[in-house]
């Protein structure tokens, strides 16, 4: 899909994703020290604005314009200490350029395109680390068209932890976790907003946690 598929698409329903964060965010980054995050491929803003809420200095980038509007809207919306900690960009994931001091969190969340693509976001993506900063990559798992429900159904843009971690290979990253996770469809009702099969039915994610050394 291309920019204009995502506009399409987000122009066609309010909300796609929900609003409430992925639980996997919030169960990775909740007590973390806040500091300046990148939420790429953020669509609509529910885990930027979460962060935000948590007290991050946040950027959301997405290429579709139509989503990043929507997150102006909501930011609107939102209690100035928060809407101030927000800022949206219309941008590329895979050609997008980060300020020098980099940042201390960037957070990559279901960005299922062709592998190539993903190689080129997610490597932007590590070049984007401060010092010490966490990179931490959240997707639908290949498995999961065997093995779970929802998501995208095309093999082409599913991975696994093992390709985050060959994507990245030589950025200087510690491996911090890397692994698949079973998520309750009931339990993220934001994301994907479809279970294929009541409460019961269950996604398979990979979850991914990098870190950067100190300087």
């Amino acid at each position: 899909m291309d920019s204009q598929d995502w506009d399409d698409r987000y122009a066609a329903k309010e909300l796609v994703w929900g609003a409430d964060p992925n639980l996997w965010v919030v169960r990775e980054l909740t007590g973390h020290a806040p500091g300046h995050a990148l939420d790429v491929a953020a669509g609509e803003g529910r885990n930027a604005i979460w962060l935000a809420r948590q007290g991050w200095d946040v950027t959301g980038l997405d290429f579709s314009a139509v989503a990043i509007e929507r997150a102006e809207r909501l930011t609107a919306e939102l209690p100035d200490e928060v809407a101030d900690r927000l800022t949206w960009r219309h941008d590329d994931a895979r050609t997008f350029d980060p300020p020098a001091a980099g940042y201390d969190l960037v957070l990559v969340a279901y960005l299922q395109v062709p592998a190539r693509d993903r190689r080129a976001s997610l490597r932007r993506a590590a070049d984007a680390l401060a010092p010490g900063g966490t990179l931490l990559v959240i997707g639908h798992h290949l498995r999961n068209l065997a093995e779970g429900v929802g998501g995208p159904q095309d093999p082409r843009v599913l991975y696994t932890p093992e390709d985050v971690l060959s994507d990245v290979a030589d950025h200087g990253l510690t491996t911090v976790r890397a692994e698949s996770v079973l998520r309750p469809v009931g339990g993220d009702p934001g994301h994907q907003g479809q279970d294929g099969g009541g409460g019961g039915a269950t996604a398979v994610d990979l979850l991914v946690r990098l870190e950067r050394g100190a300087a």
